[in-house]
């Protein structure tokens, strides 16, 4: 059998796959100030209407712009690997495979919707774009897709990650973003935030506060977001869609499908297509896992209520799996998975049953990294070691059970900008956070409330 299947460049799928087809619409957005469900054109003033329209959608496939096509084979299709070597040092009956998404221009999954929304913004006259960065990877994704597309960048980036991934922010201003540390004084998001806590490392809700602030108050700048949104899921779709047609090519059926979770792009991107197989009868064994830290327990110890997108309440609520929008997690390395909500697509589909979670720590996701590294000899991102982590749990219970297993995971990203991470592991450094439940319930007691149908 192959380790390494490439897809031909003609069979890269034309087409983005839409789960809520099969699945169902999640609960609306609502409009904070009413309670009310929120129409796309309260939304305009942020987004594209094209993406407004793919985040309504209940269509099952949406077709991808010749435009965005072009762009995507610079990289696309992606390899699915057989880790075989990691195999035999697990002594595993399981197969392991893995979709490797380090291989495009910024290293990570992150350019399959950066450049879609870049071309849909430029397509309506839009002239900058502003968002957030958490480690960095979707940061670095929509400024080499927006110079690409001829329109201007500005990135909020997480404070403790800015300052401890000096090369990704030097990776967004070399492709012609404006890079600011979050929480900023350039904002007034920002500025509250500073004024509460000085030394404040960041968060992801805080950066969206900032990001969004700067679209509202600008009519040539829209607002992107690098996850959580269904158009964002829809466009990761075609890491998911290459990996079945690959499977399919080799007469590979998996039984566990898994994505590290933060906002749940990665995730979704990967195992929604296989959920459209277990949905319809055709894998009805299959397991989906979430893989998430402990030191920011999403779907682990959040609940499934509506919530903001950001920090200080200037998005639409949604209904998530959130620990709270005033939650702020410790500064760990997987700086992309440091975010207090989970996409609603994902949500509604743990909450049908459709797919599970497990948590990790950082050190024994860097020993799983490490082990892969110096079996594979790729070495992960930390958010991508959380799959790497189930990956391997998973395995070894095969082992146990003594079952042959077909696991796949989607090996989001490289880490060879975190080399620091892996320093401060190899030395020691490294330090377990698991976010106090009491903490964690402060955050949640700020709920807004809604009266749900």
């Amino acid at each position: 059998m192959e380790r390494r299947f490439v897809l031909p460049v003609e069979e890269m799928p034309r087409r983005w796959y839409n789960l809520a087809a099969d699945l169902g619409p999640c609960p609306p957005p609502l409009d904070p100030s009413t309670g009310k469900p929120m129409g796309p054109e309260k939304l305009a003033v942020l987004f594209p209407m094209a993406l407004l329209e793919q985040e309504m959608s209940t269509e099952r496939w949406i077709p991808i712009p010749e435009e965005v096509l072009e762009v995507y084979r610079l990289w696309r299709p992606t390899p699915l690997v057989r880790a075989l070597a990691l195999e035999h040092d697990l002594e595993t009956p399981a197969e392991i495979w893995y979709k490797y998404e380090g291989v495009s221009p910024a290293g990570s999954h992150k350019p399959n919707t950066a450049v879609a929304q870049a071309f849909y913004n430029k397509r309506e006259g839009v002239e900058r774009i502003s968002t957030e960065t958490g480690a960095g990877q979707w940061g670095s994704a929509l400024a080499f897709a927006c110079d690409r597309f001829g329109i201007k960048c500005k990135v909020y980036m997480v404070r403790c990650s800015f300052e401890q991934k000096p090369a990704r922010r030097s990776m967004m201003q070399t492709w012609g973003a404006e890079v600011t540390p979050s929480p900023s004084r350039e904002t007034e998001a920002g500025r509250k935030v500073l004024t509460q806590n000085p030394d404040s490392p960041g968060s992801l809700g805080i950066a969206i506060s900032e990001a969004v602030e700067v679209a509202l108050g600008d009519k040539k700048t829209h607002y992107s977001l690098g996850s959580v949104l269904n158009h964002v899921l829809l466009h990761q779709t075609i890491v998911g869609l290459e990996a079945k047609a690959q499977m399919e090519r080799m007469g590979v059926r998996p039984d566990v499908v898994i994505g590290c979770h933060g906002g749940g792009s990665n995730a979704a991107g990967f195992i929604f297509p296989f959920l459209q197989d277990k949905i319809g009868g055709r894998l009805e064994g299959l397991r989906a896992i979430l893989a998430e830290p402990w030191a920011c327990p999403t779907i682990s110890k959040g609940v499934y209520k509506y919530d903001f997108g950001d920090t200080l309440g200037l998005t639409p609520l949604v209904k998530m799996y959130t620990l709270g929008s005033s939650f702020v997690p410790p500064a760990i390395h997987a700086g992309g998975l440091r975010y207090h909500g989970s996409a609603p697509m994902i949500s509604h589909a743990v909450s049908k049953g459709l797919i599970e979670v497990q948590a990790w720590h950082q050190n024994e996701v860097f020993e799983a990294n490490v082990r892969f590294a110096r079996t594979e000899g790729i070495i992960p991102a930390p958010e991508s070691g959380h799959a790497v982590k189930s990956a391997i749990e998973e395995a070894l219970k095969a082992k146990a059970e003594k079952r042959k297993r077909v696991i796949a995971f989607n090996l989001s990203g490289h880490g060879l900008l975190d080399l620091s991470a892996y320093d401060a592991y190899l030395a020691g450094e490294l330090v377990d956070y698991e976010y106090p439940q009491q903490a964690i319930d402060a955050a949640l007691a700020k709920l807004p409330q809604v009266a749900e149908g």
